[in-house]
């Protein structure tokens, strides 16, 4: 069995072309480990297993920047350095028929967005749209996760939400902005719905994380210095977004000869929406350092939106010109030597399908980090990267919230 899960070395990642070694581990496991060491610190089982879904939903759309990459150090350290809290307060401050406001109290972000967006898709059931603004919340993993709650009940699904100061403004050095997300789902006829989720930065944060763990550097022209120069090194530049010396380009790229206005007013409009509605805490207040450079809560805000498909020409007509639209897309000329057009959504599909019946792959540096939190709470697993591991008995079917369901 091990030999079989470590045959498969060369691993596609999403969006870049390159290959690396990892070790892949089943569903069943990482799940039911992830839910534990949740629990284990603090977060209540229920919740914990909202956190696990999230997570792991990330990895198996093959987003490996935001899965089991940040399962330690953005959630469990943070509960850990008490900037984030385990037990989860939803508390309504405002509510319409079709609008409400909530404050997270810097609970766990996943449990927030999951009961924010519910709350949209209830009241949209009810009202034809609804629509929920949360703050001082936490990270709350892609955020492709929420508007797929939305197709899967039929409706258009849109969330946003704010962060770290990454991005400077065209014309600017400074990383202002967070690499806010404007996340749009669409339920269609097709195998998978509509989803586009994408950072308003060409790079986010999480995906040079990523790069720095597996000594890769960020590629040219998408991260700026004070100075005005291109940075690469994904160690560093970590470090010097922190200290403001370093910031992202906004979608479009530096200056507006390509449109990089287009990408820094996209963050801003996500950053507006995060924080007027709900009053909440926006731009340089959600660097997460305080005064003496000491960690404190983010403070981050999110919304949230479901608009429901009955309310206009029904789900049936909306979901067959949808799907009629996006294959008419992929049907049309490719440019030389490209084989394939794609529609938002349909790569996530598609490495999902390769991962369905095997599991996540996991990079050496998560390896070391797992382990590390399960000899901590003294949890009693055995992964595929160590000696002494067998089958682990599977229980459920896998399943991810990328495939409509039939």
């Amino acid at each position: 069995m091990l030999s079989a899960i470590l045959s498969r070395t060369a691993l596609r990642r999403k969006g870049f072309g390159d290959y690396m070694a990892k070790v892949v581990c089943p569903w069943d496991l990482i799940s039911d480990f992830v839910t534990d060491a949740f629990v284990g610190y603090g977060v209540p089982r229920e919740d914990a297993l909202v956190c696990t879904d999230v997570l792991l939903e990330s990895d198996k759309r093959g987003i490996e920047s935001h899965g089991c990459n940040r399962f330690k150090p953005i959630y469990i350290d943070r509960i850990k350095a008490g900037i984030q809290n385990p037990v989860t307060e939803f508390e309504v401050l405002r509510e319409t028929a079709t609008t409400a406001v909530v404050d997270g109290h810097d609970g766990m972000g996943q449990v927030i967005g999951v009961r924010a967006m519910q709350m949209a898709i209830d009241k949209a059931k009810k009202y034809g749209m609804g629509m929920v603004a949360v703050r001082n919340s936490c990270h709350y993993g892609i955020a492709g996760y929420y508007v797929t709650m939305a197709t899967q009940a039929g409706m258009v699904g849109m969330t946003g939400t704010n962060a770290r100061p990454s991005i400077a403004p065209t014309h600017g050095v400074e990383n202002m902005l967070g690499t806010n997300p404007f996340t749009i789902g669409m339920p269609t006829d097709e195998k998978f719905p509509f989803v586009f989720d994408a950072a308003t930065s060409i790079i986010q944060r999480g995906r040079i994380e990523y790069y720095a763990r597996i000594g890769k550097d960020c590629p040219v022209g998408t991260v700026v210095g004070r100075d005005g120069s291109a940075l690469t090194n994904s160690e560093e530049i970590l470090t010097q977004l922190n200290t403001h010396e370093a910031a992202l380009a906004p979608l479009g790229g530096i200056g507006e000869e390509l449109g990089g206005y287009k990408g820094y007013d996209f963050a801003t409009a996500v950053e507006l929406l995060s924080a007027a509605l709900q009053q909440g805490s926006f731009l340089s207040a959600l660097s997460g350092i305080g005064e003496n450079g000491e960690k404190k809560e983010y403070h981050l805000g999110h919304w949230f939106i479901a608009i429901d498909t009955e309310a206009f020409l029904g789900l049936q007509s909306f979901k067959k010109t949808a799907g009629d639209i996006l294959r008419e897309l992929r049907a049309s000329q490719k440019a030389p030597g490209e084989k394939r057009i794609y529609t938002a959504g349909e790569k996530e599909y598609d490495i999902w399908k390769e991962r369905e019946n095997e599991g996540v792959p996991i990079n050496d540096a998560v390896q070391k980090e797992i382990c590390a939190v399960r000899d901590e709470l003294g949890l009693d697993y055995v992964f595929p990267w160590e000696s002494g591991y067998k089958p682990y008995p599977c229980k459920t079917k896998p399943f991810s919230h990328i495939e409509n369901k039939q």
